[in-house]
């Protein structure tokens, strides 16, 4: 049975992946800050992690084990502050910290944790929950200056993973899930374009498992086309 982990599991995209890969027969490590009964009762393994803390990522890591193969890594997990407190006059160093810790150091540190599981696997994929608002090129609207900060991070991050671990046959992508009633924004619920997380989920998948070695480390939407940086 193929292994999955998976971050922000207890809620919106990161529980819509979970049902997903149960569904596809994986074994699934289902990780969030906060745990309920529902991820036990689909069968997934609860785990709690808080990817602002390094010790609770090297406790998660010794949990899963040294021996184990990791088929795929998904780093779903994320956190926005509302926009009037990530705005020009209103972000402080606080919020900064917080939301790069959670959005960018934490993925990467979790997946540098886990890196020898992957390696393990017979075609290891990491994916990571990227947002277009983190593309430089791409920004015309300004302001969420922590959130859109710590997704450019992010994909500088695994775009250089991508690179670093290319001859190891470890596929890394950045995705982009579009707008998603999940409780991230709110605001998004109320947007004509917006989709159920399992929506989402579904359509990030496909896009996760047709891309092979040679499309390794680059950012993509949830309907297939490729962003700018």
């Amino acid at each position: 049975m193929p292994t999955a982990v998976v971050t922000g599991a207890n809620s919106g995209i990161g529980f819509a992946f979970v049902k997903l890969l149960i569904a596809e027969e994986y074994e699934v490590f289902a990780c969030d800050v906060k745990l309920d009964d529902k991820l036990e009762e689909l069968g997934a393994k609860p785990c709690k992690l808080d990817l602002a803390s390094h010790q609770s990522i090297l406790d998660f890591q010794d949990r899963f084990g040294d021996d184990r193969p990791l088929d795929i890594l998904l780093n779903i997990a994320g956190i926005m502050y509302p926009q009037d407190q990530d705005a020009m006059k209103t972000v402080n160093p606080d919020i900064l910290k917080k939301t790069f810790a959670v959005n960018a150091y934490g993925p990467l540190l979790l997946t540098q944790a886990l890196l020898p599981n992957l390696c393990m696997a017979e075609n290891p994929r990491i994916a990571t929950m990227s947002s277009r608002v983190g593309s430089i090129g791409d920004n015309t609207s300004g302001g969420s200056y922590a959130y859109r900060a710590s997704k450019a991070a992010l994909n500088s991050f695994f775009r250089s993973l991508a690179m670093d671990l290319k001859e190891k046959h470890v596929v890394v992508v950045l995705m982009h899930p579009g707008y998603v009633k999940t409780g991230i924004d709110p605001a998004n619920h109320a947007r004509e374009d917006a989709v159920e997380p399992g929506e989402a989920a579904e359509k990030l998948w496909k896009v996760l498992m047709v891309k092979g070695i040679d499309e390794t480390g680059r950012f993509w939407h949830r309907d297939g086309m490729e962003l700018p940086w």
